[in-house]
């Protein structure tokens, strides 16, 4: 009986077989030569000391290249080996005192910010009703009220501020503590000292029937400070919607010419060279120079000006504006991150920058020797 034996397929039958494997290999070592670019939320960076004291110790930590807060939208970008993880820089960020999560650009949303909002301006109101009611006590106590009188009005004083000072102090108290923590002292910290002393030193005097008392000075420096960091909040959540409005002005898509022919192409795979068309009620791409039609551009968006500007062959054009009237041939200097939509504004722009893109646009920003000039 003869045994019918299958031919065995030759490995060259497949040629997508052999070349798939080779194809993964070389992706995953160009994965690895690039790096990881990692970003996180920082909700607790409030003030330029925080900016340093972030950046610097990550930059200190193996593995990482680069670090940069926005303290706008509190953000911390990180460029760093393959290796390094975002859970391996958020506990890092935590041993300093800083939370951080980790950050998913695409699912971005105001949801968090609102609360952040919201919770500042209950503890304001509670703060700023208590203050009232304390300086109506205290009036009556410098008015002359003296011994039994002048105690029940300190002593009613202190049941309205010390919850008034722990609840409302919470944000100060919260960071003090954890700069704390991590062996560091934040403006926070003599904030919160201040606001304990006063309150401790007035519930002292209230149980030994002394003449002064501070309760109203505590919540009143509390209601101011959370006054303070309210308005800045609100400032900044001005211009995170800017930054977001910078953002939207993104095209996705460009008409790039190549061999005559018009095709459809992401922005993303344009190059410095390469030949895009701009029809009239389009939004310009990328930065450019023109190299043929005649046309007006509204700026408003990028400079503020409302009027229109002629533009023609020659001309330098910049990501973001808008094509009114003429179809433009633009030939391409930078696209993307390079834009100077996206590297020309350090606060807004929605990309993350290197410390190296600051010190080449800005030289002397990092060293302080900036000087005001009056004109």
């Amino acid at each position: 009986m003869t045994d019918t034996m299958e031919p065995t397929p030759s490995i060259s039958a497949c040629p997508a077989c052999i070349a798939t494997p080779s194809a993964i290999e070389r992706a995953q070592a160009a994965a690895a030569e690039k790096g990881a670019r990692i970003m996180l939320s920082v909700p607790d960076a409030h003030c330029a000391v925080c900016i340093q004291t972030v950046e610097s110790d990550l930059e200190k930590m193996p593995g990482i290249k680069s670090a940069r807060l926005n303290l706008t939208l509190r953000r911390v970008s990180v460029d760093a080996e393959a290796g390094i993880t975002a859970q391996m820089v958020a506990d890092r960020l935590k041993q300093l005192g800083y939370p951080a999560f980790e950050l998913d650009p695409g699912t971005l949303s105001m949801t968090e910010t609102d609360k952040q909002g919201r919770d500042l301006l209950m503890r304001l109101g509670v703060a700023g009703f208590s203050m009232m009611n304390i300086m109506l006590l205290s009036v009556a106590v410098w008015s002359g009220a003296t011994d039994a009188t002048r105690d029940l009005f300190h002593l009613i004083s202190a049941v309205i501020a010390i919850p008034t000072v722990a609840f409302s102090g919470q944000p100060f108290f919260r960071k003090a503590w954890a700069g704390v923590k991590a062996r560091r002292l934040d403006m926070d910290f003599p904030i919160s000292l201040a606001i304990v002393l006063a309150t401790a030193i007035s519930l002292y005097e209230t149980f030994n029937s002394g003449r002064h008392a501070y309760f109203d000075a505590a919540v009143m420096l509390t209601f101011f400070l959370l006054a303070g960091r309210y308005l800045d909040f609100r400032t900044r959540a001005v211009a995170r919607s800017a930054a977001q409005e910078l953002a939207a002005l993104e095209v996705p898509r460009a008409i790039r010419i190549h061999g005559g022919e018009e095709e459809t192409v992401p922005v993303a795979q344009l190059k410095v060279g390469d030949l895009v068309l701009v029809r009239p009620g389009g939004r310009i791409p990328v930065d450019g120079v023109v190299v043929a039609g005649q046309s007006e551009l509204d700026r408003s968006l990028l400079t503020g000006e409302t009027l229109p500007v002629f533009t023609g062959p020659d001309a330098v054009v910049t990501a973001g504006a808008v094509n009114l009237t003429g179809p433009l041939t633009v030939q391409v200097t930078a696209a993307g991150k390079d834009t100077a939509r996206c590297t020309g504004w350090p606060i807004w722009s929605p990309w993350p920058r290197t410390r190296a893109t600051n010190t080449r646009r800005w030289p002397n920003a990092r060293r302080g020797s900036i000087r005001p000039r009056f004109i």
